[in-house]
């Protein structure tokens, strides 16, 4: 009998013990979804071939914004890439869209070595980018270039249009 109660009391005392709490690291999003949009630009001479928007919602200093522009379409499938963007014509001009931030709001506009007056349309309408901002801890080991990967790791769902 006394070697069962000792042994009750040994299997109480190991579970009722925590072990090692291990390397201390950053939380996770605790749920949290980054804030991100969907934007649909047209770049004209009217707004300087740029637009300057306010988020609508409270970022942090820290946080990182990144911007996507749709690229392409391969098989149905929508190709979006990190912006800045270049474009080489074959006459020498340069088409870059680019953007900038602050913690109230973002940029995104068109830098040429032309007149960007002479550009077709299929370069200034219906120019479509999503803007996600992530939290600078966050942004670690991601690849940024790859849109599924930013996307995946800031548990991002779907896109407000804004």
């Amino acid at each position: 009998m006394k070697h069962i109660i000792t042994i009750i009391c040994l299997a109480i005392t190991f579970m009722s013990c925590e072990g090692d709490q291990g390397v201390p690291g950053a939380d996770g999003l605790d749920g949290e979804v980054a804030p991100a949009f969907e934007i649909e630009l047209d770049f004209n001479a009217s707004n300087n071939y740029e637009i300057t928007q306010n988020y609508g919602f409270n970022i942090v200093e820290s946080d990182v914004v990144l911007v996507y522009m749709s690229w392409e379409t391969s098989n149905g499938t929508e190709i979006w890439r990190l912006v800045p963007q270049t474009q080489f014509f074959d006459d020498g001009g340069i088409l870059t869209y680019n953007y900038d931030f602050t913690d109230v709001d973002f940029r995104i506009f068109l830098e040429a070595n032309f007149d960007l007056g002479t550009l077709d349309n299929v370069w200034t309408q219906n120019q479509y980018f999503r803007v996600v901002v992530v939290p600078a801890d966050y942004i670690g080991g991601v690849d940024i270039e790859n849109y599924d990967d930013v996307i995946n790791a800031t548990n991002i769902q779907s896109f407000e249009t804004f």
